[in-house]
């Protein structure tokens, strides 16, 4: 009983917060070219003076599980943006989204990642941030790149269980290999990458810029690396260091509402720091608050419009 009203009562919020906002200029799902030049167009976003945001988990909220394919689908009929998104493993070789070691904080069910096959994960109804079940079920990296070709960018992060070379075959056969950037957090996981898929973009921590120096040495070329520079303080000073080496800039303000710099806007009411943020040369903002940046971006003009570097609006 328990399930089954919350069942009823997410289903019935879902419906109202995927339908788009009758303050839009139109209706549709904003979607972003996935088989052209992704170096290009965030070049184009650079120079256009347009700041785009990356959704952290696929940019879950009430109703609206993580990591889940109707989550990321009513984002985009709200904004446009790239999509982060976990992917891990199962012991029977399947991947698919997910972020924690274990199901219980995010499924119906229980158990290690590492112990439970996707036969029996694949029956396994999503639950959102508070608990409540979903009528959605755990998607397959498969299925979700497939969503994304020609909608969305995916910020690809590997979970420990997942295999760098299966995830790589995967956006080769699903034509994505233009519509994604893989998350390096580590030099070796940077070099395993970049040797499986010299043709796609990844994610590598830069703190300064004798970091991009060292990844730059060791053989990957600048050109391949988007520059996530943390989540704690914006550097602008490191920014335009980076600008000048013609390397994107991920910021993050994502993380526990009590930490972060998307729980600080949000209890002070500070969203135009979204706003300063792009003017101060971040180029991707990967946050917890995907709405909230979007709107304070659209305030200040930095927002991507309509026809801007290949985004377009009005898909079904």
């Amino acid at each position: 009983m328990k399930y089954k009203a919350m069942f009823i009562a997410a289903s019935t919020f879902v419906f109202a917060a995927a339908s788009p906002s009758t303050a839009q200029e139109e209706s549709g799902r904003w979607e972003m070219p996935t088989n052209g030049d992704l170096s290009a167009m965030l070049d184009c976003l650079e120079e256009s003076g347009k700041t785009i945001i990356s959704a952290h988990r696929g940019g879950p909220s009430p109703g609206l599980p993580e990591n889940a394919i109707p989550t990321m689908d009513a984002v985009l009929h709200a904004l446009p943006a790239m999509m982060e998104i976990d992917v891990a493993q199962s012991p029977d070789g399947m991947h698919y989204l997910m972020h924690d070691r274990t199901l219980d904080r995010t499924t119906t069910g229980s158990g290690a990642v590492t112990d439970v096959p996707w036969t029996k994960v694949s029956t396994l109804k999503l639950v959102d941030e508070a608990g409540w079940m979903t009528p959605y079920f755990v998607p397959t990296f498969a299925e979700t790149l497939t969503w994304a070709k020609g909608r969305a960018v995916l910020q690809v992060d590997f979970k420990r269980t997942a295999d760098f070379a299966t995830v790589v075959s995967e956006i080769r056969a699903a034509d994505m290999v233009q519509g994604v950037i893989l998350i390096a957090y580590t030099k070796a996981q940077a070099m395993s990458l970049y040797e499986l898929a010299p043709d796609m973009l990844i994610s590598y921590s830069v703190n300064a810029p004798g970091d991009l120096d060292e990844i730059v040495a060791a053989g990957i070329p600048a050109a391949n690396i988007v520059a996530f520079t943390g989540t704690g303080t914006a550097r602008p000073d490191l920014y335009s260091v980076l600008e000048a080496a013609d390397v994107e800039v991920i910021f993050g303000t994502l993380g526990r509402p009590d930490r972060s710099l998307d729980g600080v806007f949000a209890r002070f009411g500070t969203d135009e720091r979204y706003a300063e943020l792009g003017e101060g040369g971040v180029d991707v903002i990967a946050t917890d608050r995907p709405r909230a940046a979007a709107a304070a971006l659209a305030k200040a003009d930095r927002l991507p419009t309509r026809g801007i570097c290949g985004i377009t609006k009005g898909g079904e």
